[in-house]
């Protein structure tokens, strides 16, 4: 019965730290690739338009990763298919000139939460798709286990 105790209270821990968090998911990628037309689709349902968010990618990739960054091409897209925002971002993963990661890692995987927008504002309450595509102009982007997106109130409750 304590050690129940014990990890009701951790999970209870872990969960109150992440208020600002509004939606958090991760796609793994088939044999660590990820292909030039391949989009990642993360659906989130806002309840309040009212604040700005902070929104992040989520990135795991191993240290043979053959670039030292990674052009991201996004798009938020609304219920109604309409297009509210898009953009290109270049994620930095490794030190341009040392080579070392970037990230946390274990062994030579490593994870990145890189913000490409910040103190944004949707236009609606309701429900939006964030698409997720490389754009490194290479057919085939090897060593990218998994991408994902994160998007928190982009203030302290």
């Amino acid at each position: 019965m304590k050690g129940l105790s014990i990890v009701v209270v951790s999970v209870l821990l872990l969960v109150g730290c992440d208020v600002n968090r509004v939606y958090e998911d991760n796609v793994d990628l088939a044999n660590r690739v990820w292909l030039e037309g391949d989009v990642t689709d993360f659906t989130v349902e806002l309840d309040d338009a009212s604040v700005p968010y902070t929104i992040y990618a989520n990135v795991r990739n191993s240290h043979n990763y053959p670039f030292y960054n990674l052009y991201l091409q996004y798009a938020i897209v609304d219920s109604t298919g309409r297009e509210v925002k898009k953009g290109l971002e270049n994620l930095i993963l490794f030190e341009p000139k040392t080579g070392e990661p970037y990230g946390s890692g274990i062994g030579d995987v490593f994870d990145h939460q890189i913000p490409f927008l910040q103190e944004y504002y949707f236009p609606d309450l309701g429900e939006y798709t964030i698409q997720l595509q490389q754009y490194m102009r290479r057919d085939t982007l090897e060593e990218i286990h998994s991408v994902g997106v994160r998007v928190e109130r982009a203030f302290n409750e």
